[in-house]
């Protein structure tokens, strides 16, 4: 079943390639022309259970400029704090007239469970460990905006991918299209699993070996509380995997550096690097305003 059952956005796995295109198609289209407010008298939901900068601010921007009216919920100082469930949320902001819910939270298949309850679009912006699509789809779009074509690029994703929603998703979306994907890191943040094996996925331990010719360098944000945890020393983390200008030489001239933020200068990359032109990290940005408005719009059947 189409993770658009409804106009939902729940996951990239179960995406068809034609599907993630034509998003990526109108995000385009939109890029070129000024926006209209097709979704003038809708009204979208933001429920954001965790923390958040970039997605939060980017679908309310995205909302906002297709007409539609937002209604911000934080779980501190909302009903979720006194202990209201996922669902009695769901349904409250239902009531109120939601004709879309964004929801970021802690817990994987949380979307999925409210997309089971309601009847209007669910959209998944990041649940547990498990994925976060729009992410996916605004670093597909940013690499296309340097590149012709996703087939055959090598990209280096570098950090704890095991915790990483984001990586989760961007390597079911770039795996359809054909991209080799290098995964790299200490073995508790990239364990070399029978699935990850299936799926033609390269682990590489030390940097060089990852990001050599490489056409795209992502980056994953790394919690030096889980460092701990491990007992993995931070200086040691910074000596092996810090991705810095003389370790960029060794990609293909040009590789794009990505990272979805926030990003820590002096851990998962210099101060140097993450200024150079060729991070798009800041364009990750702009470009997640963009596919936010496509996914809306698709979502609330307005993308014609």
């Amino acid at each position: 079943m189409s993770a658009f059952a409804r106009g939902s956005l729940l996951g990239i796995e179960h995406l068809q390639a034609e599907e993630i295109t034509g998003l990526l198609q109108l995000a385009r289209r939109m890029q070129r022309g000024q926006p209209r407010p097709v979704l003038r008298g809708k009204t979208v939901g933001l429920v954001f259970y965790e923390a958040s900068t970039r997605t939060r601010t980017s679908f309310e921007m995205a909302a906002k400029k297709l007409g539609a009216l937002t209604l911000l919920v934080h779980a501190s100082g909302s009903s979720i704090e006194k202990g209201e469930s996922l669902l009695d949320t769901g349904y409250t902001l239902r009531a109120v007239g939601c004709d879309a819910l964004v929801f970021r939270h802690p817990n994987a298949g949380a979307p999925h469970l409210i997309a089971a309850h309601l009847d209007v679009p669910i959209i998944n912006a990041g649940d547990g460990m498990h994925e976060h699509p729009s992410q996916a789809l605004l670093d597909a779009y940013t690499i296309l905006q340097h590149m012709k074509d996703l087939r055959g690029k090598h990209m280096a994703i570098v950090g704890d991918i095991y915790h990483s929603r984001v990586a989760r998703s961007n390597i079911h979306l770039l795996s359809k299209f054909g991209v080799q994907l290098t995964l790299c890191g200490p073995p508790e943040f990239v364990p070399e699993t029978a699935a990850t094996l299936a799926k033609g996925l390269r682990i590489a331990r030390h940097l060089e070996e990852a990001i050599r010719g490489a056409d795209v360098i992502m980056l994953l944000r790394v919690q030096k509380e889980r460092l701990a945890e491990m007992q993995f020393d931070v200086g040691e983390y910074i000596a092996r995997y810090q991705l810095t200008s003389a370790r960029l030489r060794l990609a293909k001239p040009g590789a794009l550096v990505m990272h979805p933020g926030p990003i820590i200068r002096g851990m998962e990359l210099s101060s140097e690097v993450a200024d150079a032109p060729q991070a798009v990290i800041r364009e990750e940005v702009r470009n997640g305003v963009l596919v936010r408005m496509a996914i809306l719009a698709r979502a609330l059947g307005k993308s014609k």
